[in-house]
């Protein structure tokens, strides 16, 4: 294989260039160390050194770190690795990784994510957060089947919230600002007989 490239990221990181295609990102130090220079042949041995010793070590370091951060989705995860020019395959082998010792977990994510917010939105909202995040709509089912009781779906205490936020009163609203309350809460995917309901006992639960 030929170095073709080696494009400088920082004063210490460079992207190389392997037969035309970005390959990995290397110090200056594992460089020299590796004797990587631009249209220099490079054993394929050498290159799979450099890819299971440094680049996919470095991938899994990286993945762990970014989980003390924060919670995260595996996609979510895998596009900050992408982000920081892991290779996918890398970003593939730090997933697995970190699955392994169960610090990623889709489900776990879903769940706790519906717990924190089946109090102020709507379902509809939850899981449109959620798809974006990359959780699949099974996941998310089974979270709300998790999360929600049978006899309670969480909703009106939502409506309640949002209402109480907006110090919003049937007393002091007229029928338009009423209307223009139910318009508000049917755009956050709230189901229309749960605003209803909410909003025409509103005052005696205020």
């Amino acid at each position: 294989m030929t170095v073709t490239k080696i494009e400088p990221l920082t004063k210490i990181k460079s992207k190389v260039y392997l037969d035309g295609s970005f390959a990995f990102v290397l110090y200056k130090g594992e460089l020299s160390r590796f004797g990587i220079a631009a249209g220099e042949e490079i054993p394929e041995e050498t290159v799979e050194t450099i890819r299971r010793d440094v680049v996919f070590k470095r991938a899994k370091l990286r993945a762990m770190h970014l989980l003390e951060d924060m919670d995260r989705t595996e996609a979510g995860l895998r596009e900050k690795l992408r982000q920081g020019l892991y290779p996918e395959d890398a970003a593939e082998e730090a997933v697995r990784y970190v699955k392994s010792f169960g610090y990623l977990d889709d489900t776990r994510y879903a769940e706790n994510f519906v717990r924190s917010r089946k109090d102020s939105k709507s379902r509809r909202e939850i899981q449109a957060l959620l798809l974006r995040k990359g959780i699949s709509a099974d996941k998310i089912e089974a979270a709300f089947e998790a999360c929600y009781s049978e006899d309670e779906d969480g909703e009106e205490e939502a409506v309640r919230k949002i209402l109480k936020k907006k110090r919003f009163s049937t007393e002091n609203s007229d029928e338009a600002q009423i209307q223009k309350m139910y318009a508000c809460l049917a755009r956050k995917g709230f189901r229309y007989d749960t605003v209803r309901q909410v909003i025409q006992n509103y005052h005696e639960n205020a």
